[in-house]
């Protein structure tokens, strides 16, 4: 009697072979990496979740003095707290999904070389588990921007929240575009992994996360860099997160939606090189 398969493993030959079917019949693998994840990143400390909080909260407290009172790059209008608690959240998601998935293959080799699953399960349940950081991240600035609003602080947010859904498809798009293009090569070049977290934190400074662009005459529209400035792709996100949950700033809707095609281009060309590097890369991690 001949014996039926439901799964057939056959290599993959195509520069773009992408099975999003198998890979939607494999969710409750992602959301079971997606616990595993959140459980063992607070597993052993003391005050778990709250990490969450405390971290964007001490650095916001850190951008208010150093660059808000010191240098002041503070905008005018809204409390800086506010301004640079709402940069942080927002490129806190962004930055967080792109560390986790650098390292998704060498990190997970050990699972990955004993049991099939599509290899593509591993990042997008690192992207949707930041998703939990910033859903606490989010209710911790609600709070925030309710009080300012309140009490007639200059906090003005708009209809222009609803496009936070958006915003966050699009951060978790580039940051698994760019995550597993450096993923599949920390495979073959350790070296690179070393270079993530300082290479993020480079990336950080060249985002009007810490500052405010509009009081920066190369950088504010019209200036000598800003074309240049804006080409990189979490500027327009953060800007139009601000403009909906603070009401300051404007937005150059040409600029958004390039970094959209810059998102897109990105996410391609890393799925295209995970899926090259996949076929081999248990006999060079």
């Amino acid at each position: 009697m001949q014996q039926k398969f439901s799964t057939v493993i056959v290599p993959k030959t195509g520069w773009f072979d992408l099975n999003l079917k198998e890979v939607l019949k494999y969710r409750d693998l992602i959301f079971l990496f997606v616990k595993r994840n959140f459980v063992s990143k607070y597993k052993q400390t003391i005050l778990g979740p709250a990490w969450a909080i405390i971290q964007p909260f001490l650095t916001t407290v850190m951008f208010t003095l150093i660059f808000g009172n010191i240098a002041g790059l503070a905008p005018g209008g809204v409390p800086s707290f506010v301004f640079y608690l709402s940069g942080n959240v927002m490129w806190g998601y962004f930055s967080g999904s792109l560390s986790s998935t650098a390292n998704t293959f060498v990190a997970n080799s050990h699972t990955m070389g004993k049991v099939y699953f599509p290899r593509l399960v591993m990042p997008i349940s690192s992207v949707l588990s930041q998703l939990i950081n910033f859903g606490i991240q989010y209710l911790f600035l609600a709070v925030f921007l309710i009080y300012y609003t309140v009490t007639g602080q200059g906090v003005a947010p708009n209809w222009w929240i609803l496009m936070t859904p958006v915003l966050l498809l699009q951060m978790a798009m580039l940051s698994l575009g760019f995550g597993v293009i450096i993923s599949a090569l920390t495979t073959k070049y350790r070296d690179l992994a070393m270079l993530v977290g300082f290479g993020v934190q480079l990336w950080m400074y060249a985002t009007p996360v810490a500052y405010d662009m509009f009081s920066m005459g190369a950088f504010a529209p019209g200036g000598k860099w800003h074309a240049l400035y804006m080409c990189n792709p979490v500027t327009p996100a953060v800007n139009l997160f601000r403009y909906a949950y603070l009401g300051i700033g404007s937005m150059e809707w040409e600029y958004y939606f390039l970094s959209w095609g810059v998102t897109l281009v990105v996410l391609f060309l890393g799925i295209v090189l995970f899926n090259r590097v996949e076929k081999t890369f248990m006999d060079t991690v």
